[in-house]
């Protein structure tokens, strides 16, 4: 008997799109095709839409990887990698290879994806240019970032604030050009970009919007970036993210019938029957789509049409999440509205949520949630199964809870429970619920067990929630939850509270020996638990951790804050706000003499000097310490400074000492390294005008004695203090002040402020350990003091030849003052 000869399926496209339509065949019928896939870059197959989260450190190339080779060698497919096909021969059926190689076929996929759009603009072409689409640019980037300065990134769209994200958090300074008003234009509206941009910009980047590019400025490499207004801005990279074009040479020179891309039919079949074509480079029904969603149901159509001869893809409706840590942003459909559409808008300020959802005929056409993007899957849902909510109208914007009449309470699986089995769950991999339900109920009874079997999950983790509900609801009490409670990052399964007990227990005094002996999968960490874990290690052993500088933010580690003109500004430490002579003099030399732009009086009574170059910073430490003064941390996750009125000693209605207590404060807990920046006052009288009732630590005096509040905070999310307890000397006051800093120290996660921690573990839980045990009390404090010994150090001095001395003279005068609070 005569074995039947395969057809052989070649594949132009070892991306994203080609691999996928191959998986999406071989799960239908493995035996079809004898399968090669060429592909330009000489790697295996890998997500590209997680590019982001490696420039950002959040993943390795291996955690990105698709198919690795074993993949390629199981399924019988020869992988050509790092050789492009350059020429199609439509009628002898076979390609032609950069490298001279020919391949005949039966059946043909072109899967080339996009290439990125270039301005072109004078200076476009500079060494330093850098676009945004492979793993080639990242490495580029990351090159780049390692030598620090400064990043233009023009485009303020999907990809753009990606790379500019990453690129902040490898150290660069960054600034976005977007020609646009608003930010993602194509999947915000006005509202919501305003929030983004605000977010963003508040995290330490310039977002320029209605920016026009007029030149690259530089020789032999790039310099700066010109814009048509003649605005100036200094560039040691500029990376080009302003959009994608399909990539049609290939199917253009063949003959094929292209017009923004490649055109197709339902079965993804171009005008010759032999070849088709899915993804970016394909126009489907005049429509060319540039997120992975439509990719994963290009595939399926074809594989459908490969295999059983069904046809299917009928367009796709689209939907977008940035993958900015911290920022939730969801965007799908049509938001533009029109005068048959209805527009219902939710925004609550205080929270930073801002929830569109736009309605045409009863039928949500689209979408736009910020802040708050818990019900995005459910919106698009209704949106993809075009349902008609008018029952639901009037409670639609509260969400899928509300509008089921659950309210705020509702069981948090309800809303993925309520979902269509075809809704997607994971867009990364374009997973539906269907598919996640069924392998649970095949035996995937874990969340690492639905990842491996779907990969749910197992890219950028977004929808982790989502899956851990499914394994709740499909399995009930069998469930084991391993993960309900989330782990640091992705980089492990511990949590910040396990990490900080193993610290202690096993003794862990550097990082690398953290994420050897907890068994980290990234082997360096990422940008999100490097931190964490620096500051854990010298909390946990102030006087024996090994520091990582690199672990650090940028501003803490040049001592000083960068601004938006590449200028730094340097803010030395003022003693309860209190100045003197010699210390305005040393401020003024440095103004004068390092030519800065603006001094400022905070809101923490100090003086800030703006406009420092980062060459001058030593000397302006040096003459800054020449003068007594030392840094004021206004940089750091630390004490920031103590607030105070000037009290009994000249207020008619002072009751006590608020100003010499607020220098002993000050004194005693400067230079301690914190979870986040921390803040002090204390008010002379009830009328509180140093404000102590919205800071972390506020002490409010009165004729009995002093009422002692924490918990509070200002800026966007205003959070009045709670009363910890009243005390009657200054001695107690101290002594409470430093056990609650130590508190706060040793049990709130990385980046949490006093306020959400006390929210999490709850006031009760606070006055139970600072105000009822006094014993526990003590030591607290005795465990600050005793950091303080080693933490308390002044950063400038350090960083200044011959300033030594200085600050042995300031640890003298300060030394005197820690011991009070054990009066």
């Amino acid at each position: 008997m005569v074995k039947e000869q395969k057809e052989k399926l070649v594949v132009i496209g070892n991306g994203m799109a080609g691999c996928r339509a191959v998986e999406e065949i071989l799960a239908r019928d493995p035996e079809r095709y004898d399968i090669v896939i060429f592909g330009a870059e000489p790697r295996v197959n890998y997500n590209r839409i997680m590019l982001s989260p490696v420039l950002a450190g959040d993943k390795t190339f291996d955690e990105i990887v698709i198919n690795d080779e074993a993949w390629y060698a199981d399924n019988g497919i020869e992988l050509v990698s790092g050789d492009s096909v350059i020429a199609i021969d439509r009628e002898g059926k076979e390609l032609r290879s950069r490298s001279g190689r020919t391949e005949s076929y039966d059946r043909l996929l072109i899967a080339t994806g996009s290439d990125p759009f270039i301005i072109p603009v004078p200076g476009h072409d500079l060494p330093g240019v850098i676009t945004f689409r492979d793993l080639d640019d990242v490495e580029k980037m990351l090159a780049a970032a390692e030598r620090g300065g400064e990043a233009v990134v023009i485009g303020g769209g999907l990809l753009g604030l990606e790379a500019a994200h990453g690129l902040f958090l490898r150290g660069m300074e960054v600034t976005v050009l977007h020609l646009m008003p608003t930010l993602m234009e194509r999947q915000l509206d006005e509202a919501a970009g305003f929030l983004l941009k605000t977010e963003l910009e508040n995290r330490g980047q310039t977002i320029l919007t209605g920016a026009d590019t007029a030149e690259i400025v530089g020789e032999s490499h790039v310099e700066a970036v010109k814009l048509k207004d003649g605005t100036e801005i200094p560039a040691d990279i500029v990376v080009m993210a302003v959009g994608i074009r399909p990539n049609v040479r290939l199917a253009l020179e063949a003959g094929l019938e292209v017009g923004r891309g490649i055109v197709v039919d339902d079965d993804m079949r171009t005008r010759d029957p032999s070849i088709f074509a899915v993804g970016e480079c394909v126009e489907h029904r005049g429509l060319v789509y540039g997120l992975v969603a439509p990719l994963w149901e290009m595939c399926k159509a074809l594989a459908d049409g490969c295999t059983t001869g069904a046809t299917g893809y009928r367009g796709s409706v689209t939907s977008t999440k940035l993958k900015v840590s911290g920022i939730d942003l969801f965007s799908a459909g049509d938001f533009s509205g029109g005068e048959d559409c209805e527009d219902v808008v939710m925004r609550d300020a205080a929270r930073g949520i801002y929830k569109r959802v736009v309605l045409k005929q009863d039928r949500i056409v689209g979408a736009v949630l910020y802040g708050d993007t818990a019900d995005g899957n459910w919106y698009f849902d209704l949106m993809r199964q075009e349902e008609d909510v008018s029952d639901i109208r009037e409670a639609i914007i509260f969400g899928q809870a509300f509008a089921s009449g659950g309210g705020a309470l509702a069981d948090p699986n309800a809303a993925v429970a309520a979902l269509s089995d075809d809704a997607e769950i994971c867009g990364c991999n374009g997973v539906s619920k269907g598919s996640i339900v069924s392998a649970i109920l095949d035996g995937s009874g874990t969340l690492d067990a639905v990842r491996g079997c779907t990969k749910a999950s197992a890219s950028c983790g977004s929808c982790t929630n989502l899956v851990e509900g499914l394994l709740t609801i499909t399995l009930g009490e069998d469930y084991s939850g391993e993960r309900e409670v989330k782990p640091m990052c992705g980089c492990t399964s511990f949590t910040h509270e396990d990490a900080r007990r193993l610290i202690l227990e096993k003794e862990l005094k550097e990082i690398p020996a953290v994420m050897q002996e907890l068994h980290w999968t990234t082997p360096d960490g990422c940008s999100s638990c490097r931190p964490a874990l620096n500051y854990y290690l010298l909390c946990a052993w102030p006087d024996e951790h090994k520091e990582d500088p690199q672990s650090r933010f940028v501003n803490e580690r040049l001592h000083a804050n960068i601004q938006k003109d590449g200028s730094y500004s340097v803010v030395p430490r003022m003693w309860g706000g209190i100045t003197n002579p010699r210390e305005l003099r040393a401020i003024a030399d440095v103004v004068e003499k390092y030519d800065a732009g603006m001094v400022k009086v905070t809101g923490g009574q100090r003086l800030d000097i703006f406009g420092i170059q980062k060459e001058d910073l030593p000397a302006v430490w040096a003459d800054l310490n020449a003068a007594g003064m030392v840094s004021g941390h206004a940089y750091g996750k630390a004490l920031r400074t103590v607030k105070t009125c000037v009290g009994s000693d000249w207020c008619r209605f002072g009751t006590q000492d608020s100003t010499g207590l607020g220098i002993k404060m000050e004194r005693m807990s400067w230079g301690s390294w914190m979870p986040h920046k921390f803040k002090i006052a204390v008010s002379g009288c009830p009328r509180n005008c140093a404000e102590a009732t919205i800071k972390d630590f506020g002490i409010v005096c009165v004729d009995s004695g002093y009422e002692l509040m924490v918990g509070g905070n200002g800026g966007i999310h205003l959070r009045g203090t709670d009363l910890l307890c009243k005390v009657e000397t200054e001695g107690e006051a101290l002594e409470f002040c430093a056990a609650f800093i130590q508190l706060y120290r040793e049990e709130a996660r990385y980046l949490d402020r006093t306020a959400p921690w006390i929210e999490r573990v709850g006031l009760d839980y606070v006055k139970q350990r600072i105000v009822e045990d006094a014993e526990g009390r003590s030591a607290l404090r005795d465990r600050f003091l005793h950091a303080q010994t080693f933490l308390q150090k002044d950063p400038w001095a350090e960083r200044v030849a011959g300033a030594e001395a200085h600050l042995h003279q300031h640890l003298a005068e300060i030394r005197p003052f820690a011991a009070v609070g054990a009066e």
